[in-house]
């Protein structure tokens, strides 16, 4: 049963999101640290909302205008990193990827917000995780589910370290042009995301 849950905190970070477009520029500009420091903040994140599931507060979350504020932040921040990440694509050097200890807080911080305003972050949270937890709470006790819930952060923590891993891997042996590609199309990603849910925020403020 641990491995399901394990399996399914796997299952849904290994589609291709913010967090893995973020992960891969950071893997690509810093290694496997910055990286993994982003996965870390959107597990902070993610940890955050279980919490409020658990105790059954995310329903606050599902109002129009909280969602509304939730996709324009997420609009903001996706789309900062995104064209931050284009802009300094074009410094990318072989002297400047050696990795920064002290730009591991900001990469935490990127995955943080990038998840923390991440509505649909919300909806997987309040819809697949708040079914389980219901089911749970009716046919295990209350460490059995936390254990649970655990293994699906477990699976979730295992993705980040692959995902860092194979950004690591692409900067050591791609040359320097490929690796500027990568952190390009990173950088169109999240961009293209940021646009997804600045046209939801719209959707919510002028069209519900």
């Amino acid at each position: 049963m641990l491995l399901g849950y394990i399996f399914l905190g796997i299952s849904l970070s290994a589609p291709i999101g913010p967090i893995n477009a973020a992960q891969l520029d950071k893997g690509v500009r810093g290694g496997f640290l910055p990286a993994w420091f982003v996965g870390l903040g959107a597990i902070a994140a993610d940890i955050i909302y279980m919490l409020l599931v658990y105790f059954g507060i995310i329903h606050l979350l599902d109002l129009p205008f909280v969602k509304a504020f939730l996709w324009l932040f997420g609009f903001f921040v996706l789309v900062y990193t995104g064209v931050e990440s284009i802009k300094n694509a074009g410094t990318l050097t072989q002297s400047n990827m050696r990795g920064d200890e002290a730009a591991l807080s900001k990469s935490f911080m990127n995955g943080f917000l990038m998840s923390l305003f991440n509505p649909l972050s919300i909806m997987f949270w309040l819809g697949i995780y708040g079914s389980i937890l219901a089911k749970a709470v009716n046919d295990s006790s209350v460490e059995q589910t936390l254990i649970n819930s655990g293994a699906v952060i477990l699976g979730i923590l295992i993705w980040d370290i692959f995902m860092a891993a194979a950004a690591s891997l692409f900067r050591k042996y791609l040359t320097l042009g490929v690796l500027k590609g990568i952190s390009i199309i990173s950088g169109l990603s999240l961009v293209g995301f940021g646009c997804y849910f600045g046209a939801k925020a719209v959707q919510f403020l002028f069209f519900i």
